[in-house]
């Protein structure tokens, strides 16, 4: 089966600096794939260069069997692709509501938003609904997680590049963002993970590619990498096992 999203060969370079050197990853439909690889491996300026926000200098990228590589970021989110950043990307001043309708590409104020699809967001995320006027900027680090995830899925997504949702949270907001996202992919969303939580990864992940030096390393079952403490000491300096 062709993948939903596939890089080849992807050169990234940023001013002066050669970032990604030649990245070959394929991100299955319907599976959450999750990128590992040490702090600077080149994990963050991948998801950015899905999205455009970093031109390919070299290389294939494609979505759907058609080149992304040159189409500006509007066009690559219209096409079915959300962006969650590690910055989450929401607007603090703006309130959950109106986060959420910016986001939404077809409503222009909350009485066109679908209430159906909305519940369901409610009911992944209860906190968003209490605090659905709340200023976003007055939120706690894990309602605001949960609110950039939200704008991401507010509207049918074919793809969510998702970076380190799990930075800084407590155990109890990663268990409910775990199964918010276990949701999204029961419900055939597929999605690319950067996640330095290892035990959020391996509960979460269906495939697993392993970043070093701006090239992919390894790539495989995360179900394998999981049970093999050596190649996780190879690959990342560390066991996935001590990290539960």
């Amino acid at each position: 089966m062709k993948p939903l999203l596939e890089l080849r060969g992807v050169h990234t370079h940023i001013g002066a600096y050669h970032i990604l050197h030649g990245v070959d990853l394929a991100v299955p439909e319907g599976q959450v794939t999750v990128l590992l690889g040490r702090n600077g491996a080149g994990k963050t300026t991948t998801l950015r260069t899905i999205m455009g926000l970093w031109a390919v200098s070299q290389g294939a990228l494609e979505f759907r069997g058609e080149s992304i590589a040159r189409r500006a970021t509007p066009a690559i989110a219209a096409a079915g692709i959300a962006y969650v950043p590690e910055s989450m990307g929401i607007f603090s001043d703006l309130s959950v509501k109106e986060n959420i309708v910016l986001a939404a590409r077809q409503a222009r104020h909350e009485g066109e938003l679908d209430r159906e699809r909305l519940q369901w967001i409610f009911g992944l995320f209860p906190a968003l609904q209490r605090f659905w006027l709340y200023p976003a900027g007055k939120l706690s680090g894990g309602q605001k997680q949960m609110l950039a995830v939200a704008r991401a899925i507010c509207e049918p997504r074919a793809l969510i590049l998702i970076d380190e949702p799990s930075k800084g949270l407590a155990p109890s907001i990663i268990q409910n963002l775990i199964g918010a996202l276990r949701e999204l992919k029961r419900q055939r969303t597929t999605i690319l993970l950067v996640e330095q939580n290892f035990m959020m990864a391996r509960a979460l992940g269906d495939t697993v590619a392993v970043m070093d030096d701006g090239r992919i390393v390894h790539g495989g079952a995360m179900a394998e990498l999981a049970a093999d403490e050596a190649l996780q000491q190879r690959l990342l300096g560390l066991s996935l096992g001590a990290h539960q």
